[in-house]
């Protein structure tokens, strides 16, 4: 069984036992749940802004520990001071240290937050709501293409915003009416391997009507500029900025690069 398999079938369980804790009634009795959430197509789309979307990661299976000496808060607020426009924040914990806890201090901040996670069933989507996130990820390699369109469905209807992500060709298949923002993983999830032409391929594959986001693999401002040549108006970028000593100090260095290079 290789990592991912192992992810979802930890996954299955942790869900099954978060059900049995609290219903989705009491879920929605959260203050965040009725919160107006943020747009992240509106912000890809905004010409103004970098187009980063910045995670927060502690650790992840493949890399170990990668900073677990920061405050969340503090760093989201760095991100979104330096034009991010979009938080990432990881909310597994088992596999990456992250926490329901962490998505709800990063919610401080005034833009669209994407629950980082595995998600397999409805409930977690409700979950998502209610620690306030604007966007959810559905990731194609451990889901059906029906089950991307029953999740993304399943989100629209409670005002989440659906990012796909897919990283190959036959995953394109995945790619629905509802997943209007699609995101192309440089990073292998089976073996963890990292291309970043895999992006620069499928692009020209994704529907002319999607908004595509590059993921995993960027660290510098001359494979942003690639991308965007291709199309993309998103990039996900989380080691690259966590791995360093002072990952706020590092997002500003990079923000500003990018602004005088475009």
């Amino acid at each position: 069984m290789n990592i991912l398999d192992t992810i979802i079938e930890q996954k299955k369980i942790e869900v099954a036992e978060r059900k049995l804790t609290s219903t989705i009634e009491h879920l929605k009795e959260s203050s965040f749940y009725t919160r107006p959430v943020f747009s992240l197509k509106q912000f890809l789309l905004d010409e103004t802004k970098t187009g980063i979307i910045a995670e927060f990661k502690r650790r992840s299976p493949s890399k170990g520990i990668i900073n677990d000496k920061v405050d969340v808060e503090e760093v989201t607020r760095a991100y979104t001071q330096f034009g991010a426009s979009c938080l990432s924040v990881l909310t597994d914990e088992h596999f990456f240290g992250g926490s329901t806890k962490d998505l709800k201090r990063a919610r401080v901040n005034h833009i669209p937050i994407l629950r980082k996670d595995f998600i397999i069933d409805e409930y977690q989507i409700v979950e998502a709501r209610a620690m306030g996130a604007d966007v959810i990820l559905l990731i194609a390699a451990c889901l059906t293409p029906q089950r991307v369109k029953e999740l993304a469905t399943f989100a629209k209807k409670i005002q989440l915003e659906v990012l796909l992500e897919i990283h190959n060709e036959e995953e394109l298949q995945h790619i629905c009416a509802e997943t209007e923002i699609v995101g192309v993983n440089n990073r292998d999830l089976k073996t963890f391997t990292v291309d970043i032409n895999r992006s620069i391929e499928l692009s020209k594959k994704i529907p002319a009507d999607k908004i595509k986001i590059a993921e995993s693999g960027i660290h510098d401002i001359e494979t942003i500029l690639i991308f965007k040549k291709a199309g993309f108006k998103g990039f996900l970028i989380g080691e690259n900025f966590m791995k360093q000593p002072d990952p706020m100090i590092a997002f500003a260095d990079f923000a500003n690069q990018l602004k005088l290079s475009v």
